[in-house]
């Protein structure tokens, strides 16, 4: 199964803070022990290198290019397609144009799962929600 990693997973699982971190490092471990094939965007990537670029933390910044060019995530670009199917999720679900763009990638790349711990988010045609912490993969 492909599952899309929203940022703030990614975020949690790379800065370690001490309420989120350690489950979200765990439950990307236990999709990839599962067999699972992890997907991100470039989006993803942007939203996750802001804190770095604004502090000027070299290391943090090593550690998300690290991740990001790691063989345990694939990087997907931002496409035609996807950029329309996130208008068409935008206007159907009132969704912000990052999370719409985010969605959009993640049905448009075959993902059958976004795992993410924003509660705020609405379930979405086509793909399956998890929230962090959640069992059953």
């Amino acid at each position: 199964m492909l599952v899309f990693l929203d940022a703030n997973i990614v975020i949690h699982t790379v800065e370690q803070p001490p309420d989120l971190g350690p489950r979200a490092l765990e439950h990307v471990r236990r999709l990839l022990a599962d067999g699972h094939d992890l997907l991100v965007s470039q989006l993803v990537r942007m939203e996750c290198l802001v804190q770095p670029f604004t502090t000027g933390d070299g290391g943090l910044l090593a550690e998300y290019d690290g991740f990001f060019g790691s063989e345990l995530v694939a990087v997907a670009d931002i496409t035609g397609p996807i950029c329309e199917r996130a208008a068409r999720l935008r206007a159907l679900h009132k969704l912000q144009a990052l999370d719409a763009l985010h969605f959009a990638t993640a049905i448009e790349e075959g993902c059958a799962a976004f795992l993410t711990n924003d509660a705020r988010l609405p379930l979405v045609e086509g793909i399956r929600l998890l929230m962090l912490g959640e069992g059953g993969q």
